[in-house]
């Protein structure tokens, strides 16, 4: 009698594992459906479709790594429609921020040619027809890094570069600007060379675009640029006395075409400050702004040493 209750038990316990297992079998197999119809609505298009499981089920592995699949894709698609959009309204700018002053510059050069204006006048004419043509190259020269650094050409020269001796350089070559701008200017520069690993061209751009910055919107008469270590960084601070920047268009200062509106100058295409957040990040550098209205702005930028203990001498 036990034995036939033994075996009574045992086929119990196993119709109930075959049953569990066939109840297993077509739960699997209903989600591996529902996989595929939300696969192939994500294919469609719709990239907001998300596979649901709970924790404890065997094809939630699966399930989750799908998802996470279909997020990056999502991801992805919103990268390349802001990128879209951006070039978009790129081309939209570039029919007025070069056509217009191109025209005039035309304009100008023309009336010098035919004669049309003679002595002082002639001279003033072709003088103007001048700072437009640099105010185009400059155009296209912010243009063409914003092209360079989302394309598949973009690449440094990384190298060690004594951080000094460079900014010193590079700021030499402004002098005769900001006296013809009369923009009083105090540079602070160490004797103490700083030693960082970056690229000499890129940082050379930064450095510019920051202080093209300042001559085109701030409506500056003074400019500091001070270098100094801080920790195992070097930090270099570009500060002046210009019209300053509110509080909420600080917050977007380096987006992409983002431009102020009050008391700032409309001229640039509004990549600026944007290229140089960019390049900044890819130097392992840092870059921060604090500004109040009527009270100037101040950048600064930190790079890190190659030996911090240079700080210590």
């Amino acid at each position: 009698m036990e034995m036939k209750i033994m075996i009574l038990i045992g086929t119990a316990i196993v119709l109930f594992a075959v049953c569990g297992s066939i109840h297993i079998v077509r739960r699997v197999k209903k989600q591996i459906l529902e996989m595929a119809v939300t696969l192939e609505d994500v294919k469609n298009g719709n990239g907001n479709r998300r596979i649901l499981s709970d924790t404890n089920e065997l094809v939630a592995p699966l399930a989750y790594e799908i998802n996470e699949i279909i997020l990056s894709y999502e991801n992805r698609i919103s990268v390349y429609c802001q990128t879209e959009e951006t070039n978009r309204q790129l081309m939209t700018s570039l029919s007025h921020d070069v056509r217009t002053p191109l025209t005039t510059l035309i304009g100008y050069l023309d009336a010098a040619q035919k004669g049309v204006v003679h002595g002082k006048e002639r001279d003033d004419y072709i003088e103007t027809a001048c700072r437009k043509a640099h105010d185009l190259k400059e155009y296209i020269d912010v243009l063409f890094d914003w092209f360079k650094l989302g394309s598949n050409e973009f690449s440094m020269n990384i190298q060690p570069v004594d951080l000094t001796e460079l900014t010193r350089n590079i700021l030499i070559d402004w002098i005769p600007i900001f006296e013809d701008t009369k923009i009083d200017y105090t540079f602070d520069i160490p004797e103490q060379p700083f030693r960082v690993q970056i690229d000499p061209d890129w940082y050379m751009r930064i450095l510019n675009n920051l202080i093209q910055n300042v001559i085109s919107h701030s409506h500056a008469d003074e400019i500091e640029i001070t270098l100094s270590g801080q920790g195992g960084n070097i930090r270099i601070l570009l500060s002046d006395n210009g019209v300053g920047i509110g509080r909420e268009d600080l917050k977007h200062i380096f987006e992409r075409l983002y431009k102020c509106d009050k008391g700032r100058s409309e001229k640039g295409s509004g990549l600026g400050l944007s290229i140089v957040h960019q390049l900044v990040e890819k130097l392992n550098g840092n870059i921060t702004v604090e500004s109040e209205p009527e009270r100037g702005t101040v950048f600064t930028l930190l790079f890190p040493l190659m030996d911090s203990e240079a700080l210590q001498g």
